[in-house]
């Protein structure tokens, strides 16, 4: 014969904290890219395309970068030229904000100064 001696002392706690599976949420989010498309003594020609990297559309964006001490921005198109901290900007024009996802736009700008730099832009979506 033998004995049977044990315990339950179990708890059931648990969490719901996981996610469903399906589709996420969209994304906003866009890249800027800039390259010289011309330069002359005293000046140059940039061009910027703004991408949208997101999987939704996006509404409008803003590129920004440090334009060279001493650069001064004489033209600009297709973007409404600004400054944030110290930083030149270029937000989106009312006709060329809306980019769907994978969509691109460009715009261009001239410099009176030195030779044309190599920049690094940053691009926010709203």
């Amino acid at each position: 014969t033998g004995t049977s001696t044990g315990t339950s002392a179990g708890t059931s706690s648990g969490t719901s904290a996981g996610t469903t599976g399906g589709t996420p949420p969209p994304s906003a989010g866009c890249s800027a890219t800039y390259r010289t498309v011309n330069a002359w003594t005293g000046g140059y020609q940039s061009e910027v395309t703004v991408k949208n990297t997101g999987s939704s559309a996006i509404s409008g964006w803003t590129a920004s970068w440090s334009q060279p001490a001493g650069d001064t921005i004489t033209s600009l198109w297709n973007a409404v030229q600004g400054s944030s901290g110290g930083l030149t900007t270029a937000k989106n024009a009312p006709y060329n904000g809306t980019l769907g996802a994978g969509a691109s736009t460009t715009f261009g700008y001239t410099v009176n100064g030195g030779a044309a730099p190599t920049l690094t832009l940053s691009c926010q979506a709203s």
